[in-house]
Formats: C-alpha cells, sequence, structure tokens
C-alpha cells in the first residue's frame, strides 16, 4: 500500500520531533518544512527511517515554494506557534493568523485529506490576551476557508524536550524564592507530548473531523502544585511567595526586555484564566484517545538532571503515578 504523505509546519520544535517519529514509524512519510535547514535538518532526519523524512527549506510566506509541496501532500499539520511576539515579523497576528489562513486556503484548494492546525486550549476566555485573540481568529479563518479540518487545542505540553517543566526546574535549582502568580490556584490540565502526538496520529489513522478537540492530560493541578511536584522531583526546598499583581506586572515588563522573556504582560494576563476542559467541545477522551502518561511519573524520567548528582543521586522514584519517593 503506498505511503500516506504528511507535510508538516514546525517539525523540528518539541511536538514535531515526537510526531514524526510516531508518523514514520507507522508508514506516514513526512515532508518537513523548515526556515534554516541548516540547522534544524540534523535534528530532524534522526527522527525516523531514512527515505521517511524529507527536509525543505522555505520561507513561510513563500507562497509559490509551499504550494508545490502541497500537491504532493495527503495531509497538512501545523505546529508553528509563538509565546511572545518578536521583530521581523513575529508577531501574533502573523504567525497565529495570517500563516494558518494561508495554509488552510492551499489545503482546500490542493484536496487535501485534511489539514490539522495545533491551537491551544482556553483562548475563549482569555478575551484580554492578544496571543487568545490571534488564536481565535486563525482558528476561524481556517474553518471558514476548509471544513475538512481539525483543530487540537492542548493544555500545556510538556516532555524533556519542553520550555516548561524544563526552565521551571532550571529556576527552582537556582532561586531561593519563587513567585505565585494569582496565588498558585489557576489550574491546568498538562498533556505529555506523546499522548498530544497519539492524538494527532489518530485524527489520521481514524479519518476523525471533528473541528475542534481539546486536548488534556489525565489529571487536573494548579499551578502551585505543579511547582510542589517539581520541587519534590528534585529534591529542593523553597519558598513560594505570592506575588501582588501590580509587582507581578512591572516585572513583566521589565522581562520583556529579553531577547528571551521569562515572562511577559501578555502571559501574565493568560495566567489568570484557567487551562482545563470548557465542555463546549469534544475531548480527546471522547474522540477515543484518552490521555495515558501522568505528570510526576514522566517529569521525573528527566528530574535528575536538576538534582544534586544528576544521573548518580542517591534517591529513587517508584514509578507510580503518585511518584513515592524511597
Amino acid at each position: 500500500m503506498k505511503p500516506k504523505n504528511c507535510l508538516i509546519f514546525g517539525g523540528s520544535g518539541q511536538i514535531g520531533r515526537h510526531l514524526i517519529r510516531k508518523l514514520t514509524k507507522n508508514n506516514i512519510k513526512v515532508t518537513v518544512v523548515t526556515r534554516n535547514i541548516h540547522q534544524k535538518s540534523y535534528i530532524i532526519k534522526t527522527q525516523g527511517n531514512a527515505g521517511y523524512i524529507d527536509v525543505v527549506e522555505a520561507n513561510i510566506y513563500d507562497e509559490n515554494k509551499i504550494r508545490d509541496l502541497f500537491s504532493k501532500s495527503d495531509y497538512c499539520i501545523n505546529l508553528i506557534g509563538i509565546l511572545f511576539e518578536k521583530k521581523k515579523g513575529n508577531t501574533f497576528y502573523n504567525i497565529h493568523t495570517l500563516f494558518p489562513s494561508l495554509l488552510s486556503k492551499l489545503a482546500k484548494e490542493f484536496k487535501l485529506k485534511n489539514f490539522i492546525h495545533v491551537s491551544a486550549l482556553g483562548i475563549n476566555e482569555a478575551v484580554d490576551s492578544n496571543y487568545a485573540k490571534s488564536k481565535l481568529s486563525g482558528e476561524k479563518n481556517i474553518l471558514n476557508n476548509f471544513q475538512i479540518s481539525t483543530i487540537l487545542r492542548p493544555s500545556i505540553v510538556y516532555s524533556s524536550d519542553d520550555n516548561f517543566t524544563t526552565s521551571f526546574m532550571t529556576l527552582l535549582n537556582r532561586l531561593p524564592v519563587f513567585p505565585l502568580y494569582y496565588s498558585g490556584k489557576t489550574k491546568f490540565t498538562p498533556i505529555h507530548c506523546s499522548d498530544l502526538t497519539d492524538v494527532i496520529f489518530g485524527v489520521i489513522s481514524k479519518n476523525i473531523n471533528s473541528k475542534i478537540i481539546e486536548c488534556v492530560g489525565p489529571e487536573v493541578i494548579n499551578f502551585k502544585e505543579i511547582i510542589e511536584r517539581l520541587l519534590n522531583l528534585i529534591n529542593k526546598k523553597r519558598l513560594l511567595l505570592p506575588m501582588p499583581l501590580p509587582l507581578a506586572s512591572l516585572t513583566a515588563k521589565i522581562f520583556e526586555l529579553l531577547p528571551n522573556p521569562i515572562l511577559t504582560q501578555d502571559q501574565l494576563r493568560l495566567l489568570k484564566y484557567n487551562n482545563v476542559l470548557s465542555g463546549k467541545y469534544k475531548s480527546n477522551s471522547e474522540i477515543g484517545i484518552p490521555s495515558k502518561r501522568f505528570f510526576n511519573v514522566e517529569v521525573q524520567k528527566y528530574a535528575y538532571m536538576w538534582r544534586e548528582g544528576g544521573q548518580f543521586s542517591t534517591e529513587r522514584y517508584l514509578n507510580t503515578k503518585d511518584n513515592i519517593k524511597i
């Protein structure tokens, strides 16, 4: 049987690398578009068997170049997203609204079997966030342009390759005091990267077209609990201090001066809203692809890198969802 062909934008990131491994193992050929083939191709090409991965260098707004790629594809997956705006066109509008609209138009023109777009959970509620508004606009354009589209809205995605748990463990390792925004009460449903890629593969293999699917992990954990779990996993004790909103806003303004800010004002606004199922759309469990990986069990597999002694740490953990220290 002829292998399916999948065109991926954003394949060098955390989700992309896991997804390429998943797809190629299941006899799906992938073409990955990158802006810098010299920096990214050596990472991408190691993610699957030879012959199943093509890497193409192209500007994502070069319609003539990517048009040819669509003509050879059965599916298109867009994983591109940013958490803060930069210069040189990396704005929320360009990345989250304009670009997905272009892809969805090409998907319709070349009659693809599905266009899968990874958005974000909780964006309906975050009415004062520019990030959320740009994501919503992008989703609206996609569904208007190409009805055979599937939009996935994951909660926080984590793995050993993330910028979430790894960044927090680095900060917790270095800072004696850690700030809790909104008293750490904001709720999340973290989903492991492998669970999310299972959903993407399931959408392709089962021909699922549910418009919008909310993708969550098996646990609801608030921000304070996440930090406490990470501290336990790296065997650290830190003072967790609720931060007043005016002070938090001021620090976010200062952080925005950095090339890669730890926190922006827009992200601070996002933190007001719970990142859980809305009940308005189908979830990954409801389409028959529930998440199986628990936060503590997965993070403890790489948390040793932040413990004293690293892999030679005397602390060991039982492989259970409760992650009992022995």
